[in-house]
């Protein structure tokens, strides 16, 4: 084992050393990567490490990665420095809890999948920084294969101290805010369930409205959203062959379980016990995964206008200003519109405002946004079919959808979420407002 770790750092430095050396394309690569990570970052010496990191097993000079073109141009390594090096494009980020503090390593858990893994560093200087950690530590850091049975660390970790619940259910929403394509990078099936429910959910949104879109008053369709929630979820408890007409305990008892464990899952509705939630599923033994919560805030609620949109892949979409961006490319003069100006650039530079419903206007609105575009750009030679993409693009808009909010999580995930929630509101003193858990799986 001692002698997989020193080779495996002999070759993480001399692939290093090969990118940043490297000109031309594979240069240009880095640059680029690095300017879009940085942009999103804090620029610091960690953020700057990890995105160098990052890059030799994620960034792309044409359709190969720097560990391709290392491997390339050095046909001298053996078949097991080959080997090893590929297996580093299974390196993935993650938040870890300490579970076990080994001699020569740790056993981490990551949070995120509740998968555990045994890591062992690779060079003296980090085996000591280690040793001054504690059980029950959370560390957020990248994690590299060296054996079928260990890993290492990948890069720099961030030590963030012990957490409690509600802390670390805001650790786990600015890590699904800051790595969004690293959320379950470890678990492609619990990727491939939470990708399949946005689906699933977008062909009950249809069913249920008639339609992928919807414009109410906001405190209408807020009630109209509850009762889908509350049809879907019936409907996937009918499905799993579960009686509604039944008791909490009566259910137990069918379903060989405590009633305990079957009260943990009942999560979704937040509101009728024997609405049970996922636990049945899946008895082979997979992952549970649970349907979180759509709760509009306040201020969607009192919009005038609220338009809902559902795609199965960028998920759910909820808009106060979509009906007058509809009204502005409808009129005969869009300036005409009050604030029509202001509203195309907070289009352009909120983030909530996504690629898609940039799309949707396009397609329903082509030679008015095109217009529009021209003039508030100051771009008379702007194309609406030709240049929104590269738009869109400047503006930092992905082109390609994250895993939406209304996919379903983990179950362990969903609770943690609802503890902390449940921690917060208990250490608040009464009549005095209840301060809300702002990040994490709602």
């Amino acid at each position: 084992m001692d002698e997989i770790l020193e080779r495996s750092h002999q070759l993480k430095q001399a692939l290093v050393d090969f990118v940043l050396d490297a000109e031309g394309t594979l240069a240009q690569a880095l640059e680029t990567y690095a300017a879009e990570q940085l942009r999103r970052g804090s620029g610091d010496t960690t953020q700057q490490d990890l995105t160098i990191d990052t890059f030799l097993t994620e960034g792309k000079v044409g359709d190969e990665s720097p560990i391709d073109l290392f491997i390339t141009s050095h046909p001298d390594l053996s078949d097991s420095d080959r080997h090893l090096l590929k297996s580093w494009h299974r390196t993935f980020i993650g938040l870890f809890t300490i579970t076990q503090i080994l001699p020569d390593g740790l056993e981490l858990l990551n949070w995120l999948t509740n998968k555990s893994y045994l890591v062992k560093p690779n060079n003296s200087q980090t085996l000591q920084a280690i040793s001054r950690l504690k059980l029950g530590e959370i560390l957020l850091t990248r994690i590299s294969p060296i054996t079928d049975n260990y890993w290492t660390f990948s890069g720099p970790y961030t030590m963030m101290g012990k957490l409690g619940k509600p802390k670390l259910a805001v650790a786990i929403g600015n890590f699904k805010e800051n790595h969004k394509n690293h959320l379950y990078s470890d678990a492609p099936d619990l990727l491939e369930a939470a990708w399949d429910s946005v689906y699933q959910y977008h062909q009950d949104f249809v069913n249920f409205f008639d339609s992928d879109e919807i414009t109410l008053p906001g405190y209408q369709l807020n009630k109209k959203i509850a009762e889908f929630q509350e049809l879907i979820t019936e409907k996937r408890l009918a499905a799993l062959g579960i009686d509604q007409t039944k008791s909490l305990n009566e259910l137990a008892a069918e379903a060989g379980v405590e009633e305990a464990e079957i009260q943990a899952a009942v999560e979704e509705t937040g509101a009728d016990a024997k609405l049970v939630s996922q636990i049945f599923n899946n008895k082979s033994g997979n992952s549970k995964m649970v349907t979180p919560k759509v709760d509009l805030p306040a201020e969607l609620k009192k919009a005038e206008q609220l338009t809902a949109i559902s795609h199965p892949r960028w998920g759910q979409m909820f808009l106060p200003t979509y009906s007058k961006m509809q009204t502005l490319l409808s009129a005969e003069d869009w300036q005409s519109v009050d604030g029509a100006e202001k509203l195309i650039r907070y289009y352009l530079e909120d983030k909530s405002i996504n690629a898609f419903i940039w799309y949707r206007l396009a397609e329903h609105y082509p030679n008015s946004l095109e217009k529009v575009l021209q003039s508030v750009l100051e771009r008379p030679e702007f194309e609406l079919s030709s240049d929104l993409n590269t738009l869109l693009q400047e503006f930092h808009k992905p082109l390609e959808p994250n895993l939406p909010d209304i996919a379903s999580v983990p179950i362990h995930l969903h609770e943690l979420f609802q503890d902390a929630v449940a921690e917060v509101h208990k250490s608040k003193p009464k009549g005095k407002g209840q301060k809300k858990v702002s990040k994490g799986f709602k």
